[in-house]
C-alpha cells in the first residue's frame, strides 16, 4: 500500500464525508476509493468511519487520524514546495506590507527594482498605518519599526531610527532654539493625527521624562506636519527616516537630540518558518541587504 496516497484519500473521504464525492475530487471510482479506505483501516487496526447508506462519518479514532494526517501532509507538501523553492527561480505575486510614507519612500523603489530583476514576479504594495495580520491578509513580507511582541514570524533586523522634533532655520531664527523638553511649552506645535501619532512626548533613555504638548494646527498627515515645518510656522515630532531629504536639503534641522528616546528597530518579518519559497527568500536577502546599506537607518 502506498500509504501517503491512502492518507490523501482518507482526508478527502472525511472532508467530503463521502466516497463518492472523494472519488469525484481524486478522479477514481468510488469503489476503488472505498478499497484503499478499507485497507488502510486493516494496517492501522481500526475503524476510521463509520458508514450508512446516507452519510459517512468520523469515529473517535478517525478524528484523531484525521488531525495527524492533515498535519504530516501539510508538512509534506511544505517539504516539497521548499525543495523545488531552493533550486527554482521567483515567480507568481509577492505581496510586501509596511507603513504608508517608509513604503513610499523606501519599500517602493526597492520592490521596483526587484520586479526588474525578475520578470516572473508581480509586485503587491500593501503601504497601511496599521498593523497587518500577515497570515489573514495573505502577505509574504512586512518591514516594520517598533520592538516586535513574541509571535511565530521569522525576523531579520536591519537597522534602526530615531523619533525626533525638527523645525526650520527660519523658525529658530525668529523664536529661538528649545534648550530643554519644558521649553517646547513656548513653542508652536504642529501634530499629526495618524494612527501613531501621540500627544504625550517621551524623553530619554536612563532617565526617562513625559511632555504633554498643546499643538496650535493638526495635520491628517505626517507629511503635512512636515510641510508646515519645513515651511517655519512651528515644530513638530516625526521619525528620522520621514525627514531625511528635508535634513538633507537644508530645510530642517533636529533639537534636543540629547533627550531622545532609545531608537526603534526595523525588520523584515515573513510568516513562513523553515521552508520559505523562491520569491520570498531571494526578496528578503535582497531587502536586508539594501536596507542595511542605507546609512538613514544603520
Amino acid at each position: 500500500m502506498d500509504r501517503w496516497q491512502a492518507m490523501r484519500v482518507f482526508v478527502k473521504v472525511a472532508e467530503a464525508e463521502s466516497f463518492a464525492e472523494a472519488g469525484r475530487q481524486l478522479h477514481m471510482s468510488p469503489p476503488a476509493v472505498t478499497r484503499i479506505v478499507s485497507a488502510l483501516e486493516d494496517v492501522i487496526g481500526a475503524r476510521l468511519l463509520t458508514r450508512t447508506t446516507r452519510s459517512v462519518k468520523l469515529t473517535e479514532a478517525g478524528a484523531r487520524y484525521l488531525a495527524d494526517c492533515q498535519r504530516l501532509l501539510a508538512d509534506l507538501s511544505e517539504a516539497e514546495a521548499a525543495a523545488a523553492g531552493a533550486y527554482g527561480k521567483p515567480t507568481g505575486t509577492l505581496t510586501v506590507t509596511t507603513s504608508a510614507m517608509f513604503g513610499t519612500m523606501f519599500v517602493l523603489p526597492l520592490m521596483s527594482e526587484y520586479l526588474d530583476l525578475h520578470p516572473d514576479v508581480t509586485g503587491r504594495g500593501l503601504f497601511v498605518d496599521r498593523v497587518v495580520n500577515m497570515v489573514d491578509e495573505g502577505i509574504d513580507v512586512a518591514i516594520r519599526i517598533g520592538h516586535l511582541p513574541d509571535s511565530g514570524l521569522t525576523a531579520t533586523r536591519v537597522g534602526k531610527v530615531r523619533r525626533v522634533i525638527c523645525g526650520s532655520p527660519s523658525y529658530f531664527e525668529k523664536h529661538g532654539v528649545p534648550m530643554t523638553p519644558d521649553d517646547l511649552s513656548d513653542h508652536r506645535i504642529v501634530a499629526s493625527t495618524s494612527a501613531w501619532t501621540s500627544l504625550e512626548w517621551r524623553f530619554g533613555v536612563q532617565k526617562k521624562s513625559t511632555i504633554r504638548v498643546t499643538p496650535r494646527l493638526f495635520c491628517s498627515t505626517n507629511e503635512a506636519a512636515i510641510a508646515a515645518a519645513a515651511g517655519g510656522w512651528g515644530l513638530t515630532r516625526v521619525l528620522s527616516y520621514q525627514i531625511a531629504p528635508q535634513l538633507e536639503a537644508g530645510e530642517l534641522r533636529t533639537i534636543l537630540s540629547d533627550y531622545e528616546e532609545e531608537a526603534l528597530p526595523i525588520h523584515v518579518v515573513h510568516p513562513e518558518g523553515r521552508h520559505v519559497s523562491a520569491k520570498v527568500r531571494s526578496f528578503i536577502d535582497f531587502a536586508v541587504a539594501r536596507l542595511r546599506s542605507n546609512r538613514h537607518f544603520n
